[in-house]
């Protein structure tokens, strides 16, 4: 579903005029785990809209049971060229990486792994937990950092309060909140904000971001177009203003932004690169490190990638077999 103008007058915008040129994006259904797969609602990337700035995936899941779906299980696994934001509203994950960190993934609290050139880590769901809902975030990270070094990074913002609204921004700043979080990517946004029934909130943007807005909990209408549950409102740059507006009953929104990344990426599985040959790589070398695959004679001599592990820890995932055509970079 898309109302997006072929050719929007962007910069005939007055100040604080929002930008009516959307695109609704829909969610897609996602099987996450074995046999009691949790499902999550995937709305980037898309066919149509790969990035949002350098936000580059989006996984809505829950409320979830975790005695009927098996909650999050999510063993061992590599990454590069991105950085993850696990972000709760209720439940809790245990987050496990080869750099050495580890860290509980609770509500409210933001945890945002920068891979680098490698990485690897996991995802578990604890016996505590009963109820399970959040999102996962990816952002892409650009070419001068995209080989830098991995880290990790735990931040609880403070919430900030108006008339029928609440917001934590987690990442950028926002309404204002100034989160202190590095992302090494241009300037980006990430807030969760929630609007009590029958609100109306002006958010003050910069022009030169586009826009997402996921209607996390229930219908919203975002810069005068109504959204349904999971669904994501792309807008594009221009506009210094992004309008949210609660219906009948409370809403929770999460809202993403950036400066375009300006730079096509290819993501496979679990891997950001810029050619295929990068990604073919970046497969190989994991298969090897972690022992499913013969090492290649190609990559002999260059440092390992995915780090040491801790005994005593779930069997990892092994890549997927390469599509037989190759990869195109996208953005």
């Amino acid at each position: 579903m898309s109302n997006l103008e072929a050719s929007p007058e962007w910069d005939t915008l007055d100040a604080g005029q929002a930008c009516t040129a959307v695109e609704v994006l829909e969610p897609r259904a996602v099987p996450l785990g074995g046999i009691r797969a949790m499902t999550v609602y995937r709305t980037l990337p898309q066919r149509q809209r790969s990035l949002i700035g350098a936000w580059c995936f989006l996984d809505h899941y829950g409320p979830d049971d975790v005695a009927v779906t098996g909650g999050m299980s999510v063993p061992r696994h590599p990454h590069t060229g991105l950085a993850t934001v696990s972000w709760l509203f209720s439940g809790e994950i245990n987050h496990l990486d080869s750099a050495g960190n580890a860290a509980a993934v609770l509500p409210g609290q933001l945890n945002l792994m920068l891979a680098g050139a490698g990485i690897t880590h996991q995802e578990l769901g604890t016996d505590a937990t009963t109820v399970l809902h959040g999102v996962q975030l990816w952002f892409a990270l650009p070419e001068d950092e995209r080989f830098g070094e991995h880290d990790f990074v735990h931040y609880e913002p403070e919430a900030v309060r108006g008339a029928g609204w609440e917001a934590r921004v987690f990442i950028g700043e926002a309404l204002g909140s100034a989160s202190p979080v590095r992302t090494r990517t241009p300037d980006l946004l990430g807030a969760e904000i929630l609007l009590s029934a029958g609100t109306r909130l002006e958010v003050p943007v910069r022009r030169d971001f586009e826009l997402g807005a996921l209607a996390e909990n229930g219908p919203v209408t975002v810069n005068g177009t109504p959204a349904k549950h999971r669904e994501l409102v792309y807008a594009p740059p221009g506009a210094d203003t992004v309008v949210l507006e609660a219906g009948a009953q409370d809403v929770r929104v999460i809202l993403l932004g950036g400066v375009p990344l300006g730079e096509q990426i290819i993501m496979w599985w679990n891997f950001i690169g810029r050619t295929h040959e990068e990604i073919e790589e970046f497969r190989r070398r994991y298969q090897a490190e972690l022992g499913f695959e013969p090492a290649d004679p190609r990559d002999a001599g260059k440092p390992e990638l995915f780090g040491p592990w801790p005994a005593g820890q779930p069997d990892p995932l092994p890549a997927p077999i390469l599509p037989t055509t190759r990869l195109r970079p996208r953005g």
